[in-house]
């Protein structure tokens, strides 16, 4: 890799979009391959002793760890060996002679924690156990040679607390989780001080630690309404201050220091129309020196002098959505990734006392010279008065005065987030760009339940699955048709998890509404999806109960059929896509199977793709293009938009099509190649 010194001039911040907008069919089709292909390097972090560069990129067509010298990215080396499943999560060990990361088998989201020495790459397991998923507890800079890490190898249920000695390996017992908590939080000398366990109304309480024994009252109660909002947020080194992102009292999450010896509570920030997001906290004090508003778009504000150059001097050089990644202990250099919503993301290495940023990768450089379409946020009055914050990116050239609204409707995709507690935010994003290069309006919509914007947001969409928080939904179309984006003949539904689910309502509650759906990962039967969740879940379960139906009750159960799409999969008309990974942990493949047997009973054309190395998702690159090959082929026939042929996608994935291939264009013809 060459690494180039730049001073960014003003014309760096011109968007890859063409200056002139021209027609659709004058711009030509971005291939798949570039948007959703292994990124050429991508998570680019700076060791804590700054000495060492370190990105994840392809080693033989799997994403694999690489390191260099901080003096020379060139020199870079692969330092992990993936053939199968590629890693997309890893960090540096405090004491910078190891990088851990965790990868789990085929999608079974049973993660487990690998070390490799960063000069010899020798690598191993650090918890060698079968149907274990590891969580990191604490990790401290002034305690470089150990972390604390959970284990749910004992009971599936619990994680017990290990000390886990990074230079020989060894595990050894901390606390052992006998009663049923939820997670612990450890100090920067690696002292568990606290410990959340559920309660019964689906909250949970805050326990002090003492001596690695939980005291028997909570000193913190957190309810139902404020489950989504309120958690400890880490301790200053000192262990003298507990920051808290906390919305008890207020609708919104505020940034709460807590004084550890005396209670007392100060506000450090607070917004009233979004959550306090994420914070950065200084690498040697622990103490918090900025944090973000995550609103219509990330904004991030300093507390104090400490970084407000800094973050001053990045918002001025670099155009888009920036976050910093990662900051030496020392805090002379940090990595810090960009994307504006029409720009290629790219990662710089910030040098603070020489207010010097160094050009590190652009993540897809085959995007280099193509035309992407600009996000727009836009505000959506739902029906019962609330503000739906929403991202709208339209097709080349369909927009040429730059106002947010195509010169004529165009064909519209509705693309729903999963979870359903999380997000869609402002910044690059690949489907976006993959669906509005092939003519459509792309439209995501922050629902009720969604993350982010205040608690009384996410609990107006309490035990309302396919009820008020499809209406959200059906609210954002009737927007975008009254806007001028689109035409109500010409609206497609598309989503995975939750966003799957949304897709199965739309298309089974409200059969008209929609020309067409594309179902990733769904439940269709949200029974069956609580009786099947992860055993790690268990914590969480009684809050799944009150924010979706109670299936120990028998109202719970009339709820949650009532609810659920499966049971009116004869009602449905348009055609449907279906993408499954077959190990997937949180919605089992049962779900797609069932809904897809339910439709082939009535008759009813449902095309179903499913991937036997996949899980909640689909992690590797060429599974991920199959899906999206059939994807906008299918799309094309139903709204018209243009596609690639679907060529030797599925002959390169794992795909399999156990029924419907004839209801997609091209997908028969490539699954007997």
């Amino acid at each position: 890799m060459i690494r180039k010194s730049v001073l960014i001039a003003a014309s760096a911040t011109l968007p890859l979009a063409a200056v002139f907008a021209q027609p659709l069919a004058a711009v030509p089709l971005i291939p798949r391959d570039a948007l959703f292909g292994n990124p050429v390097k991508a998570a680019g972090r700076i060791s804590p002793d700054g000495k060492w560069l370190s990105w994840i990129a392809p080693r033989d067509g799997v994403m694999n760890i690489y390191v260099a010298p901080a003096s020379n990215p060139a020199a870079a080396k692969a330092l992990t060996n993936e053939r199968k499943r590629p890693i997309r999560s890893y960090f540096w060990a405090p004491n910078s002679k190891q990088i851990l990361f965790v990868n789990d088998k085929g999608g079974d989201e049973n993660f487990l924690l690998y070390g490799v020495n960063v000069v010899t790459g020798a690598e191993r397991s650090l918890t060698p156990f079968e149907k274990t998923r590891v969580d990191v507890v604490g990790i401290s800079p002034s305690i470089p040679g150990r972390i604390l890490v959970g284990l749910n190898n004992r009971d599936a249920k619990w994680h017990d607390v290990h000390s886990l000695d990074l230079a020989s390996g060894k595990l050894t017992p901390v606390l052992i989780n006998m009663g049923s908590y939820a997670g612990f939080l450890a100090d920067q000398n690696l002292t568990i001080r606290g410990a959340l366990k559920s309660r019964p109304d689906g909250g949970s309480d805050y326990f002090p630690v003492t001596a690695n024994k939980v005291a028997s009252t909570p000193t913190e109660q957190i309810t139902l309404e404020d489950s989504q909002t309120t958690q400890p947020a880490g301790y200053t080194s000192d262990g003298k201050t507990l920051y808290w992102v906390d919305s008890r009292g207020r609708d919104t999450a505020a940034l709460i220091a807590q004084d550890v010896a005396t209670g007392t509570k100060t506000i450090i920030a607070e917004n009233a129309r979004a959550d306090i997001g994420d914070s950065m906290s200084n690498p040697r004090t622990g103490r918090v020196e900025a944090y973000s508003v995550n609103y219509l778009k990330d904004e991030w504000t300093p507390v104090g002098n400490a970084v407000a150059a800094d973050l001053a001097f990045l918002k001025k050089q670099l155009p888009g959505e920036f976050s910093v990644t990662s900051r030496t202990l020392a805090d002379d250099k940090w990595t810090v990734a960009v994307a504006a919503s029409d720009a290629l993301p790219t990662t710089w290495l910030y040098d603070r006392k020489a207010k010097k940023l160094t050009k590190l990768f652009t993540s897809r450089p085959a995007l280099e010279g193509q035309t992407l379409s600009r996000m727009h946020p836009v505000e959506i009055k739902s029906r019962d008065g609330l503000t739906l914050v929403s991202y709208l990116t339209l097709p080349p050239g369909s927009d040429p005065d730059g106002d947010g609204r195509p010169s004529a409707a165009v064909p519209m995709v509705l693309l729903v987030h999963g979870g359903p507690w999380g997000r869609d935010s402002y910044g690059y994003n690949g489907t976006h760009q993959w669906l509005a290069n092939r003519g459509y309006a792309v439209l995501s919509t922050n629902f009720r339940a969604s993350t982010g914007f205040g608690k009384s947001f996410i609990s107006a969409g309490d035990l309302q699955w396919g009820r008020k928080m499809h209406d959200d939904l059906l609210d954002a179309v009737d927007w975008a048709v009254k806007s001028g984006v689109t035409s109500p003949d010409k609206v497609a539904i598309m989503g995975g998890s939750y966003g799957g689910y949304a897709t199965l309502a739309g298309m089974a509650f409200t059969p008209d509404a929609f020309a067409c759906g594309v179902d990733i990962v769904g439940p269709s039967n949200l029974e069956t999806l609580l009786k099947t969740i992860p055993a790690y879940w268990e914590a969480g379960k009684v809050q799944f109960y009150k924010r979706m139906g109670d299936p120990t009750t028998a109202d719970g159960v009339a709820l949650l059929r009532e609810r659920s799409p499966l049971y009116k999969a004869g009602d449905i008309k348009r055609p449907l896509l279906i993408g499954q990974g077959a190990n997937d942990p949180r919605v089992n493949k049962a779900e797609s199977e069932q809904i897809v047997d339910a439709m082939k009973a009535k008759g009813i054309p449902v095309t179903y793709v499913v991937f036997p190395d996949e899980g909640h998702g689909f992690a590797r690159p060429a599974n991920n293009i199959a899906f999206n090959a059939v994807t906008e082929n299918f799309l094309g026939k139903c709204l018209g938009g243009r596609a690639e042929p679907i060529g030797a996608t599925i002959r390169a994935s794992t795909a399999q099509v156990p029924h419907g291939a004839q209801f997609a264009p091209g997908l028969a013809e490539a699954a007997t190649r």
